[in-house]
């Protein structure tokens, strides 16, 4: 329960290798990953501790209304033909069994300190599976959610977006960045992922305390387009883990594709 100890406040007060090729690459993108520079940072043996993270416009927290208040999970903005879309932890947007989705939630990118340099973004719809809102079934513990347009523009058209990456194998080297809740900016660490359940990742990073339920997990990074794929988000297992140290996501599949074709066409 760490990860929501934060999400589940909220909630009482509203209611008070690769196996696949995923989501088509845009021709001339590579996927270079630096893997020689990031691993002589963050080394194989050991687990590392996130550093703060000093870049990642496309990663933002999300708070209830307004930024008055304490953010409480991470999202982060993932192409769509609309160009509207955030993806995060179902249980960031919606409180699972018995429950409903979240209301007024508004999405901060790039959010420091009370600076919101790319704008706030109102929520408009939210999108989880069934059997999250059925029975929070942690194998599908992902959530999207569309974002109005601000100042007549849409959120890809001001941050860009990275790739929805499905079937990429349970062993990639990703970046997961996100904002702890008792913290003013964001936190990110690098390390190879494994398989911890059938359908859940694991991630081994210290510094991923409540707030980070929702951190994209990227692969696969072009530093020429300043692109990667979102394999996975803190989420899942134990709510994205009980330790600081270790954190969890639900294996991004066809149930993740279902899901976010669902939320390009707009089907509750």
């Amino acid at each position: 329960m760490r990860r929501v100890m934060a999400a589940v406040v909220l909630v009482a007060a509203l209611s008070s290798g690769c196996a696949g090729s995923g989501l088509p690459r845009p021709a001339g993108e590579t996927t270079t990953w630096s893997r020689d520079r990031f691993l002589r940072a963050h080394p194989p043996t050991g687990t590392p501790t996130a550093a703060p993270a000093t870049f990642g416009k496309r990663v933002g927290a999300l708070f209830s209304h307004d930024t008055k208040g304490d953010h409480f999970c991470t999202a982060s903005a993932v192409d769509s033909p609309g160009r509207n879309l955030i993806i995060t932890a179902a249980h960031c947007v919606h409180s699972g069994k018995d429950g409903a989705y979240l209301s007024d939630l508004v999405f901060v990118p790039g959010y420091r300190n009370g600076a919101t340099p790319y704008g706030v973004w109102k929520v408009k719809a939210q999108f989880v599976d069934p059997r999250w809102a059925g029975d929070s079934d942690p194998d599908v513990d992902v959530g999207f959610a569309v974002v109005e347009p601000l100042n007549g523009k849409n959120i890809e058209d001001v941050l860009g977006s990275n790739l929805l990456g499905i079937d990429q194998g349970f062993g990639n080297l990703v970046r997961v960045t996100g904002y702890p809740t008792d913290s003013g900016a964001p936190v990110t660490c690098i390390n190879k992922t494994t398989r911890e359940l059938k359908y859940q990742m694991r991630f081994a990073c210290n510094g991923y305390p409540p707030g980070t339920s929702g951190s994209p997990w990227l692969t696969h990074y072009d530093p020429r387009t300043k692109r990667g794929e979102v394999v996975g988000v803190i989420g899942g297992y134990q709510l994205g883990g009980v330790a600081d140290a270790v954190s969890y996501s639900a294996y991004f599949d066809d149930d993740v594709r279902k899901l976010y074709e669902r939320a390009i066409r707009g089907v509750s």
